[in-house]
């Protein structure tokens, strides 16, 4: 009889491990709380408590802008980092939609063309009172982690909530909604 190699029994153990790693990784109900990996390098950005910093953003086509006064304006207000290239964004949008009914949300698209963010909203619907297009200074400023990514903002243009990921009906329950009462 043959003997058969450890490798080849070995192999669908390693396999079978990595498996369940990755399956309770998509299985954990706080995904969007797992810590980014931090070499010491990167801008930490805005946090709760802090002022805004400036912002460098471009129009939109010929959809309404709006720069740091406007953050700084009397009332509470979202800010959304956005893209159409982001499937997490498309998630959220729902939400955003239901929030744009209570509070302005100002929308920024992030490192995208303009005729895919258009398009993205012409399909979904513009839950924006005004957007911007980043080209990547105005979110490493921010310190923006990952798409999508919205911060609760006060009248004062102070940081009240940071939130990355995408927004579901739970994290607007438990979360946003929370942070805009704290902020009026």
């Amino acid at each position: 009889m043959a003997k058969i190699s450890p490798v080849l029994w070995a192999m669908p153990l390693v396999f079978a491990g990595l498996t369940a790693v990755l399956a309770v990784g998509l299985m954990r109900d706080k995904a969007a709380a797992v810590p980014p990996v931090h070499t010491g390098q990167e801008n930490e950005g805005v946090q709760a408590g802090q002022k805004l910093p400036p912002m460098l953003l471009t129009a939109l086509g010929d959809l309404p802008q709006f720069d740091d006064a406007t953050l700084r304006q009397p009332g509470v207000k979202l800010v959304n980092f956005w893209a159409s290239w982001c499937l997490p964004c498309r998630a959220e949008h729902a939400q955003l939609i239901e929030l744009s009914a209570e509070l302005p949300v100002y929308g920024i698209d992030y490192k995208d063309e303009t005729a895919p963010a258009l398009a993205f909203l012409d399909e979904l619907s513009n839950p924006f009172t005004a957007l911007g297009m980043d080209e990547g200074a105005t979110g490493r400023d921010w310190g923006l982690i990952g798409l999508p990514e919205t911060f609760v903002i006060n009248s004062e243009g102070v940081v009240v909530l940071r939130y990355t990921g995408p927004i579901t009906q739970k994290v607007l329950k438990q979360t946003i909604r929370p942070a805009i009462a704290a902020a009026q």
